[in-house]
């Protein structure tokens, strides 16, 4: 049974934001503090990624663990209206991987960072990105 009134948890979920979240604007302060550059929930990119790099085809998705998914088959399901919540979140689950699919396809470095992750290991998370932006610029430094 729900903690909350229908009203109170109506309320709290049109609280939920799809960008902005407290962890996507501590990921990108980070990067942009450390001098680097990116669009933020770029339209002209395939799944419209939280952060793009875009000259090194670079993709970051920060995902929420509740809404898209994370240890589905273990973690305790909703226990209202779990009709609607299974099926948006298994294709909140399919779509990831199809936009992760595409990109890769069209030769995006796709990054999914669970919202935990940014929260408890942001010098890890910003460390992989680095990385992978130093190869990038060195790869098109080449060619």
């Amino acid at each position: 049974m729900d903690r909350h009134t229908p009203e109170q948890r109506s309320k709290n979920m049109r609280a939920v934001k799809s960008k902005g979240s407290k962890e996507e604007i501590t990921l990108s302060k980070a990067l942009w503090h450390l001098g680097h550059r990116y669009r933020k929930n770029n339209k002209t990119v395939y799944g419209k990624p939280d952060l793009t790099f875009k000259r090194q085809k670079i993709a970051i998705f920060i995902d929420s663990e509740f809404f898209h998914g994370k240890d589905w088959e273990t973690r305790k399901k909703p226990q209202t209206n779990v009709e609607f919540w299974e099926k948006k979140i298994l294709r909140n689950i399919e779509r990831d991987k199809e936009v992760n699919e595409f990109l890769q396809q069209s030769g995006w470095l796709v990054f999914r960072f669970w919202s935990t992750q940014i929260h408890k290991n942001l010098t890890e998370v910003i460390s992989t990105i680095e990385t992978s932006l130093a190869a990038a610029k060195n790869k098109t430094t080449i060619q």
